[in-house]
């Protein structure tokens, strides 16, 4: 008998728009795999960094990129902000986001837990989850809220952390990493045409859960 094709869940969105907490609270309630493809960049450029080479050598980028494994993003370090200006960096490499794409797509076929059980879907986050990894996803949504919003947001969780950074510093790193996310020529962020939208400016954890909620009803059915 054959297997039940996976569901998906696509949530794509700009940094600290509040995709990663509403994806991971989606995932939990579903019983589904999750996978933060944004993680993945930042491992490809964490490694880089602790080997001291530049993220924008590509074939040093390409080389990471290929041995990259699900396994490595409990790393505290991938948070951190060098980190994401690094990982900015190694996506706009067009080799690098073919050998993610590859592992992205098994993932998507055969979703597991973090020990290696099937799971009977995924929920997958990232900028082109929608577009272009899963295009065929049973639901996409797109999360999005106000610059400044989103700069608080990280300027906070980078001071819990123990970086000290000030908010300009942030707000204008995060607004050149949009910029970089939606211009560069390999699979740009957009919402997807059939994605719902939802706006976390003034929306709690609990308010998005629910807007997502209402939206997937019996999609998965």
């Amino acid at each position: 008998m054959t297997a039940p094709t996976p569901r998906i869940i696509a949530v794509d969105g700009p940094a600290a728009s509040g995709k990663g907490t509403l994806a991971r609270r989606l995932a939990r309630h579903f019983g589904f795999a999750y996978l933060d493809t944004g993680l993945l960049y930042r491992a490809v450029g964490l490694r880089l960094l602790r080997a001291g080479q530049d993220p924008a050598d590509e074939a040093a980028a390409i080389a990471a990129a290929g041995t990259v494994t699900p396994a490595e993003l409990g790393d505290p370090a991938l948070r951190s902000e060098a980190t994401g200006q690094a990982a900015s960096a190694v996506a706009r490499i067009p080799g690098v986001r073919q050998a993610l794409l590859d592992l992205q797509h098994r993932f998507a076929v055969a979703p597991a837990d973090e020990k290696g059980r099937p799971t009977p879907g995924a929920v997958i986050d990232g900028r082109d989850i929608g577009t272009v990894i899963c295009p065929g996803a049973d639901v996409k949504l797109f999360v999005n809220a106000s610059l400044e919003t989103r700069a608080k947001r990280r300027h906070k969780e980078l001071l819990d952390r123990g970086e000290a950074i000030i908010y300009a510093r942030v707000l204008e790193d995060m607004e050149r990493r949009d910029q970089q996310d939606r211009n560069r020529s390999v699979a740009p962020m957009a919402k997807a045409p059939d994605a719902f939208e939802i706006d976390t400016t003034k929306l709690d954890a609990d308010g998005a859960f629910a807007a997502a909620l209402t939206f997937i009803g019996s999609r998965l059915d």
